[in-house]
């Protein structure tokens, strides 16, 4: 009885483990060991890009390194930018040599001077000369027969003229039209700024504005601190913008823009004076050989229309411009001219403006002659309406933005990009600038010098209806897009209008063939930084919902989830990828923040 009982009680204490409770006991160590895994992986690729980081950081001090070194053998003179010292040097070096600088010119003068009679036009018989460089190109006319039927004059290299009220056809002046491929005036308004100017929106703006944003008294008074007042009603003009003041939405296309925050300047600028008789006199002696006349009175600026003559009426001049091929002007340009008063760029004393847009010319008429930029809206071309970003071999990948009124095409290979193609109007135009491996930051200034800017500013949000995404949601994306660009494209849907702030939502497609995606391959994906998941729904669907795709579960990341869907092949070339291509295509994807403007 005894073995019996002793028997029976060790049978008794054996706990049996069911079936059901085996398989959660497996799920939760799969679970586990996944979860690992995917801290792992993550902990690497942390790990990685602290050191393309530190690489980074190292060959910028290598370049820097060389480019002292490269300086310092060069012997010029030219400072470093970076050191406040030698840059003050410098400047204390070239005032004390002005003198020296102006006798140059003098001479170079001199030379021109002696051989205006080889400009001299056989047809009117007045005198013009075009001299030019890649930065400057300088035009002037000599009024040396003054008839009183002369209508105007036209540049014939440059396709720059003039029209001349008759008081000036009939005296003794010379024109000057300086055109200038740099801005040589808008830092002066920046200097002159303790805090940069802000868009006036249109008046329906402005009132929706005031009705939707009530602020508490504190926020008013602490934005009435960092912003400038608004003009009152009376100030605007019928579109919005104060009378004379030139709107910061807006870009010097050919010009220079006053306001850095907001727009971008093309640095091109045009400056027209008139010479006075006296110094057209001193010219014509020149030219003659009374040599002393001109060293004793020299060219100096007349003042048009004279200040002497306050009460009588002056006609307006009259300008034509040809505007430069390598600027794209996406819509009809403002014109501006400096107020070196105000040290700004106003819009008054300038009307009729005629824009031929098939001949890329310009006619206006002004009260004088003022130093002008033709102005263009920098935002102009956000929204995007679509973009795409496929691979299209190993280490290289095609980015494609497309705007309301371009498609820009961006190639991407190992740690360089090129402009592949700008095509307005189903025509391929700025053929100059492609075709030409650059990096992402020279292309950003490429591009926004030529009028073509995809890239918005810190700012530009308060210009553009965007759909505001979180900054961790859209970096983090941008991350994981590039992690996986060399294997994976991806693309514009529309439901990431519909996905909140806090999530992104975007097409994704296993590509490894440097063909098209035909719309059935691609898939949707949502990511909001720390999870990532497949969408059921597709971009066709009637409405957008957060279920999950069947067979699919949560990751903590795009990776992982693409992973699990992803070929052998794919994965390889993932892991293969160049960090450096990383890098560039997260630069160009940061840099057009396609997921928060389009």
């Amino acid at each position: 009885m005894a073995i019996l009982r002793r028997c029976a009680g060790k049978s008794g204490g054996k706990k049996k483990v069911s079936k059901a409770e085996q398989l959660r006991l497996q799920k939760e160590e799969e679970e586990r060991r996944l979860k690992e895994e995917e801290e792992a992986q993550l902990q690497a690729q942390q790990e990685e890009a602290a050191r393309l980081e530190k690489e980074r950081i190292e060959q910028e001090q290598m370049e820097n390194l060389k480019a002292k070194w490269e300086r310092y053998l060069s012997c010029d003179g030219s400072p470093d930018p970076t050191v406040l010292q030698e840059i003050n040097t410098f400047m204390s070096l070239w005032r004390e040599d002005q003198n020296e600088d102006v006798q140059l010119v003098m001479e170079k003068g001199e030379q021109v001077l002696n051989t205006a009679n080889m400009y001299e036009d056989s047809e009117s018989g007045n005198m013009q000369a075009v001299i030019k460089d890649k930065n400057v190109t300088f035009c002037i006319w000599a009024n040396l027969k003054k008839k009183v039927r002369f209508k105007n004059h036209m540049f014939c290299d440059v396709e720059h003229g003039f029209d001349l009220p008759k008081s000036l056809a009939v005296s003794s002046v010379a024109i000057r039209i300086l055109h200038t491929h740099y801005d040589h005036v808008s830092p002066l308004w920046l200097q002159c700024q303790s805090v940069p100017k802000l868009e006036v929106l249109d008046s329906e703006e402005l009132t929706q504005h005031s009705k939707d944003n009530v602020e508490e008294p504190e926020e008013e008074e602490k934005k009435s601190r960092e912003e400038p007042n608004m003009p009152t009603e009376k100030e605007m003009c019928s579109d919005g913008r104060k009378v004379g003041d030139v709107s910061s939405s807006h870009a010097l296309a050919g010009g220079a823009f006053a306001s850095k925050r907001m727009a971008r300047t093309l640095n091109r600028l045009l400056s027209t004076s008139v010479l006075p008789k006296t110094g057209v006199k001193s010219y014509l002696g020149w030219k003659f050989g009374w040599k002393s006349r001109l060293l004793d009175v020299g060219l100096e600026a007349y003042t048009y229309p004279p200040e002497e003559a306050e009460d009588a009426a002056h006609p307006p001049i009259q300008i034509t411009l040809r505007l430069s091929d390598d600027v794209m002007y996406f819509k009809d340009p403002v014109i501006a001219r400096w107020d070196p008063a105000g040290q700004q760029w106003r819009t008054d004393g300038i009307s009729n403006i005629t824009y031929k847009t098939q001949e890329k010319s310009i006619t206006f008429e002004m009260d004088a002659f003022y130093t002008i930029a033709l102005l263009q809206d920098v935002h102009c071309n956000m929204l995007y309406q679509a973009w795409e970003l496929r691979p299209t071999g190993m280490d290289e990948a095609l980015l494609i933005v497309t705007t309301v009124f371009a498609t820009i095409q961006i190639q991407i290979k190992g740690n360089q990009c090129m402009l592949s193609s700008v095509v307005v109007k189903e025509k391929d135009v700025l053929s100059h600038m492609t075709g030409k491996w650059i990096s992402p930051l020279d292309l950003r200034a490429v591009l926004k010098k030529a009028g073509v800017n995809i890239f918005p500013g810190e700012h530009s949000h308060k210009y553009v209806s965007v759909n505001k995404k979180a900054p961790l949601a859209e970096d983090r994306a941008y991350q994981q897009m590039a992690l996986v660009a060399s294997a994976f494209a991806f693309a514009w849907s529309k439901w990431n209008l519909e996905a909140g702030q806090e999530k992104v939502v975007f097409k994704v497609s296993e590509h490894l063939k440097a063909d098209s995606i035909e719309d059935k391959d691609w898939s949707l994906y949502m990511f909001n930084g720390q999870k990532a998941q497949k969408l059921k729904i597709t971009e066709t669907s009637e409405a957008f919902s957060e279920e999950l795709e069947d067979d699919s579960e949560f990751h903590s990341t795009l990776y992982h989830m693409l992973k699990d869907f992803a070929s052998k092949e794919a994965m390889d070339r993932v892991e293969a990828a160049s960090c450096l291509f990383i890098d560039v295509v997260y630069q160009l994807l940061l840099a057009t923040r396609v997921l928060t403007y389009s």
